[in-house]
């Protein structure tokens, strides 16, 4: 695990030797039809909302004028990061009724989840085929592997660390985009006193807290120790997870009342509203902020690193494999080979708010926020994702996650920390 882990740490460079521009040598394009591809391919994922929805469509529609004769059955299930969707896949899985390929997350989700319980066919020949080896990064590529097999095809990278905020909100108030934390809480006690909310959080869901807190421990510990600590090298009792913990506690204060009866989107809202300044969220919010809620980049919303974490990027990226057992094994890989193709991530990526995983997609599809990000991505300390199922066990987020809404309630840190070190052997 800390190999694969530290993998994330050599991405950055990886992206750095290889262009990333249209004159890029794109690989294998998809072919139009396709060998014994016929039969439905049911598509399971977590995305409905706007911008992530979006994506998804667009990657069909893609996908339906390459193969007008497989039938694309769309069994997205709602419910935040998956939490719905999740306990609807186990239980399919489960009972051997495995979708024909399925959303999840690159890391520990997929490896220990599914690769583990022998339910993922491996895509070696898949890569081979398509000329993927060097088209997605080697460090990405680990992250979806296991043992010296491919197990799925990433779509794209999503950064975690973000701060979205209401440009015309800070204007007025006369806000500097804060760095640190300590300025985090002179700008947030500021609006607090200007009758505006800091910062709008929606935990209906618990991970939307929980990203949060892994973001003020990249912040405390640095990204280098923020992976030991996931590795077990640095426990959960160091004073700087506390100091995170204190922290986490603070920001709290300064999030809006009925947090606990939103989800992100509702959240989302607050800001594009006006009634809140920022908002900690993955960048798939930009997506839902410019589709659904037609707000303009760098005009209505501005964005910057969560503070304390500037030069850092949390990566989360979303893939789709083939689960052993399904009949439509042919159409199934034409889907995976439009999705990997640069023609099914400029599809999707500019829609969903991520950018992509291949590193010779075209930078010119994105808007300021994807080239952005696209040129953070080559340069930043990389950390994997805790909420998003990247830096550990899904036994582990579970209690995590369980932790976190307890902490959120209560705010007692001491039994908070004690919940995170109990929980470690889970890691």
């Amino acid at each position: 695990m800390v190999k694969k882990i530290l993998g994330f740490l050599v991405l950055a460079l990886v992206l750095v030797i290889s262009a990333c521009s249209s004159d890029s040598d794109s690989g294998k394009k998809p072919e139009k039809g396709g060998e014994n591809a016929d039969g439905a391919v049911e598509i399971f994922s977590w995305w409905t909302g706007a911008g992530e929805e979006d994506g998804l469509l667009a990657l069909i529609d893609l996908f339906n004028e390459l193969h007008p004769d497989i039938e694309v059955k769309n069994a997205a299930v709602a419910g935040g990061a998956g939490t719905n969707a999740k306990a609807v896949l186990a239980t399919r899985m489960q009972g051997n009724d495995p979708p024909s390929t399925f959303q999840v997350h690159g890391g520990e989700e997929l490896n220990k989840s599914w690769v583990a319980a022998d339910k993922m066919a491996p895509l070696n020949d898949l890569y081979k085929e398509n000329d993927w080896m060097d088209k997605f990064p080697e460090a990405l590529i680990d992250l979806v592997s296991n043992e010296g097999n491919i197990y799925s095809v990433p779509v794209n990278i999503h950064r975690g660390n973000v701060m979205f905020y209401n440009m015309e909100v800070f204007e007025k108030h006369g806000i500097e985009v804060p760095t640190t934390l300590d300025e985090f809480f002179t700008v947030a006690e500021k609006l607090k006193d200007a009758g505006v909310t800091p910062l709008a959080l929606g935990d209906k869901e618990t991970w939307e807290a929980t990203q949060i807190f892994e973001n003020l421990l990249a912040a405390e510990l640095g990204t280098a120790d923020y992976i030991k600590l996931f590795s077990g090298e640095i426990e959960f009792t160091d004073s700087r997870v506390v100091s995170a913990a204190e922290k986490f506690g603070k920001i709290l204060d300064y999030v809006n009342d009925d947090h606990a009866s939103r989800n992100w989107q509702d959240s989302a809202q607050l800001v594009a509203e006006g009634e809140a300044a920022m908002l900690n969220m993955g960048d798939w919010a930009k997506g839902y902020f410019v589709n659904d809620l037609k707000l303009v980049t760098n005009e209505d919303f501005g964005y910057f690193a969560f503070p304390g974490t500037d030069g850092d990027f949390a990566v989360i990226t979303d893939t789709f494999g083939l689960p052993k057992g399904v009949e439509n094994v042919e159409a199934t890989k034409q889907f995976l080979t439009v999705l990997g193709s640069v023609e099914g991530q400029d599809a999707f990526n500019p829609l969903k708010g991520s950018i992509p995983a291949r590193i010779d997609a075209d930078p010119s599809k994105y808007d300021d926020y994807g080239k952005d990000t696209i040129e953070d991505f080559k340069t930043a300390n990389l950390f994997p994702s805790l909420a998003h199922g990247s830096a550990a066990s899904e036994g582990f987020v579970t209690k995590a996650n369980q932790a976190v809404n307890i902490f959120v309630t209560q705010r007692d840190v001491d039994n908070f920390i004690d919940a995170l070190q109990n929980a470690a052997p889970d890691m």
